[in-house]
């Protein structure tokens, strides 16, 4: 079989909390050597915040080091480059930057032949520069609804990018339909899950982590960032109603969580390795997906949903459009009554026998089978490339 091209990915940092660009380009890895370029920058940096100035010494620092190896085919490096992302003249500056530093990149890894990927929409002016087979725009949110964002320069720039890729591929059908009309070369390509990993939280060796063992049961989970699209109004008013339950968030704070921080039942206890939270999900009853209702919710695809369901835990969540065609398997519910009693149902859909019949109807749905399509049509893709060039 001959050798599969490499890839160079346009992604988040690494060092983030593991999202859809970890899994697939992980998954990616297994079978080719994937270059991933950390965030080149989706908006201008705050001068006056730390945590700016602190994640520009930090990619300072990364690209110092150069590209880092963390595991088998797949190198890390923080490219440099100017943070205006929507300023034309650094844009051209950027250009003749990641392309010079591509090339030495190759040569040093060995890079041949390559497909470009991108998770980010603002990656447009170096598709088509670096001497790629195929560009594939990997989209994985309605990135002009983020708060943090400039929506108007934001659609500019997705749509560039679509304009140039040669396929686009999207995690819902709502956020497929949006791009396909600016590349009909669009796809569906839902989220996966490492359903191995997660269904360990039906093995009787798995140790509850310490920190929620001697809680009080019920608890009631959920993990992520904690985002503004968590609803904390939600969590804070079914942790008054229910006392006796214990309510077990895990993630970085990146909201205003004052809403449910000084309640005695709601644990804030930080984020956690992603190889930890099969135990984690273990010791929760019912998993949370308290996201509020608005115009972004059509867009997004929580991974969590299909993690909580191989691990076996019962899911209640609000109703985000893309769990709502799963709600065969979870429980859907809005405002306080309906997803208090939605709780109460699922506390009773917890035994053994059900909790393995979740984790089962997950087995098909892995990141592995997700990525192997996607690869499949990149490669027809870039033969007819080949064949009309």
């Amino acid at each position: 079989m001959p050798a599969r091209p490499s890839i160079i990915a346009f992604a988040k940092d690494w060092h983030e909390d593991p999202t859809s660009n970890h899994h697939v380009l992980i998954e990616l890895a297994k079978s080719r050597p994937v270059l991933w370029l950390n965030s080149v920058a989706t908006r201008t940096p705050k001068l006056t915040s730390g945590r700016d100035l602190g994640k520009i010494k930090r990619k300072l620092g990364e690209f110092a080091r150069g590209p880092v190896q963390v595991m088998d085919n797949l190198w890390v490096f923080s490219p440099l480059v100017l943070p205006l992302p929507h300023n034309p003249y650094a844009q051209r500056v950027n250009q003749a930057i990641l392309r010079a530093t591509i090339g030495v990149l190759r040569r040093r890894l060995g890079l041949g032949e390559f497909d470009l990927w991108t998770f980010l929409p603002n990656t447009a002016d170096y598709v088509g520069t670096l001497g790629e087979r195929a560009s594939v725009y990997y989209c994985v949110d309605e990135w002009s609804l983020f708060s943090y964002l400039d929506e108007r320069a934001t659609k500019a720039a997705e749509a560039k990018l679509l304009a140039k890729v040669d396929a686009c591929f999207a995690i819902n059908h709502a956020l497929a339909d949006a791009k396909r009309a600016l590349k009909p070369a669009t796809f569906v390509s839902p989220h996966g899950v490492d359903h191995g990993l997660f269904a360990r939280a039906l093995d009787d060796a798995t140790a509850l982590p310490e920190d929620v063992a001697r809680l009080p049961r019920p608890i009631i989970g959920f993990y992520g960032t904690l985002q503004d699209w968590v609803d904390y109004e939600l969590i804070a008013a079914l942790a008054k109603r229910r006392p006796g339950w214990s309510f077990v968030l895990l993630g970085q704070a990146l909201a205003d969580v004052s809403a449910v921080a000084g309640l005695p039942n709601v644990h804030l206890l930080g984020r956690k390795p992603h190889a930890d939270l099969p135990a984690y999900c273990k010791a929760f009853d019912v998993g949370l997906i308290p996201y509020r209702i608005d115009q972004r919710m059509t867009f997004v695809n929580p991974i969590k949903l299909r993690e909580y369901l191989s691990a076996g835990v019962p899911v209640v969540s609000t109703s985000v459009p893309e769990v709502v065609r799963y709600q065969h398997l979870c429980a859907v519910a809005d405002g306080v009554d309906a997803t208090e009693a939605a709780i109460v149902a699922a506390l009773a859909d917890g035994g053994p026998g059900r909790r393995r019949a979740r984790s089962d109807a997950m087995r098909t749905e892995t990141w592995a089978a997700r990525v192997a399509e996607v690869s499949r049509v990149v490669d027809e893709i870039a033969a007819k490339k080949r064949r009309t060039s």
